[in-house]
């Protein structure tokens, strides 16, 4: 299947790529499929959620231990369920960043990542309730060698 995306141009992707939001995203609940594309350069560490109804809907998103390797998400029982799996370390993280100008100033979402199973590619937003993690952590507060920036 083909896709025009909005930061990678024309796409092509299979079914199986697809990760499924059966709740959508916070202040998105309508979107339910996206794909998970990272950005050249970033080794996989700088990503971008692709909504695949919306093509002009993409989040840009980092892979948190990059950033904060000691990073230590636990969800509750009922969103590990929901997500078919029996502890917080079955899945990825991802947490969504808002980019600014200039990049110093961009934020990331610790308190509402992302969780993955990644054998079935289905998603999460959830938000943490242990842990002292913001919705607004500033980039420029994590050193360069800790990660790269969104």
């Amino acid at each position: 299947m083909k896709l025009q995306s909005k930061y990678f141009g024309e796409i092509e992707y299979l079914q199986a790529d697809v990760i499924s939001f059966p709740a959508g995203l916070f202040g998105f609940e309508e979107e339910h499929e996206f794909l998970l594309l990272p950005f050249d350069g970033s080794a996989g560490t700088l990503l971008c959620f692709q909504s695949i109804q919306t093509p002009a809907l993409a989040f840009v998103a980092m892979e948190p231990f990059s950033l904060l390797p000691d990073y230590a998400p636990v969800l509750q029982p009922n969103e590990l369920k929901a997500l078919g799996v029996a502890d917080s370390q079955e899945l990825g993280f991802y947490v969504l960043c808002v980019v600014k100008n200039p990049v110093s100033d961009s934020t990331v979402n610790l308190k509402c990542p992302v969780a993955i199973n990644p054998e079935t590619r289905v998603a999460r937003q959830v938000i943490l309730e242990a842990g002292n993690y913001e919705m607004r952590h500033l980039l420029n507060q994590f050193s360069s060698e800790e990660g790269a920036p969104c």
